[in-house]
């Protein structure tokens, strides 16, 4: 077993969908015990020798009930997501926003006011936030992209506003995927093993932003866009501090 996760306690939410499945998988493979969370209620969730060892139901919009399931982990993932397609109706809209963006920030919040309470590991607790490349890219989904957009541009921000000692006890992941089969996109070109695979990989060599997509142009893209951000972000915070 890795060391590096042998022990670590990790929760993932959407861990029924395809790169969840992936995900437990191969981190299970390495000795960490995962924490399913999940939407559905469906009998299929049984304890399998692959997938979670334990699941636990949740609700968007009733983000507190899983505080005692973030009191326990070391890492959490932030899988959930629903992609509305091509429905731009106000309510495909507000469900996009809801699950995709807003939900995701309340549990962000909540983990990061748990692990600042809490004693300083050998190693920072991680988030680990599943963006897409629909932040800088059309997804043909406009209320996908717009979601996308606006969780990844929280996250930014909250990037560049962590202090020091907050660094020390929390660590933030941005996944940025391509196209994978999935029931969100059944015409993926990547298999989620193989972005399971490198997401662990890129993880396990210290990176932050995690890109896995066959788009070399994302590659590029991607960084330019957080460094301009970054740049952006302390520009208005010592602008605004001055006055």
């Amino acid at each position: 077993m890795d060391t590096h996760w042998n022990q670590c306690r990790i929760g993932i939410t959407g861990a029924s969908g395809a790169f969840g499945q992936a995900l437990t998988k191969k981190l299970r493979a390495k000795g960490a015990f995962v924490i399913g969370i999940t939407h559905s209620s469906s009998s299929s969730k049984n304890l399998s020798t692959t997938g979670p060892q334990k699941w636990v139901f949740w609700e968007c919009g009733k983000e507190e009930a899983l505080q005692p399931t973030l009191a326990s982990l070391d890492i959490l993932v932030l899988n959930h997501g629903i992609n509305p397609q091509g429905r731009q109706s106000p309510n495909d809209l507000n469900a996009a926003l809801t699950i995709n963006a807003f939900s995701t920030w309340k549990l962000i919040e909540q983990f990061e006011q748990i692990t600042q309470k809490k004693k300083k590991l050998s190693r920072p607790y991680e988030i680990w936030i599943n963006t897409s490349e629909a932040e800088v890219q059309p997804a043909l989904s406009p209320g996908y992209e717009i979601s996308k957009r606006l969780i990844g541009q929280l996250i930014s921000i909250r990037w560049s506003n962590l202090n020091q000692r907050q660094r020390e006890k929390l660590r933030i992941r941005k996944l940025v995927f391509g196209p994978f089969q999935s029931e969100l996109n059944p015409i993926g070109i990547m298999n989620p093993e193989f972005v399971a695979n490198q997401t662990i990989m890129q993880a396990e060599l210290g990176l932050n932003l995690i890109i896995v997509t066959p788009n070399p142009i994302t590659y590029i893209v991607f960084p330019l866009n957080e460094l301009f951000r970054s740049i952006y972000y302390l520009i208005t915070k010592k602008l605004l501090a001055s006055n």
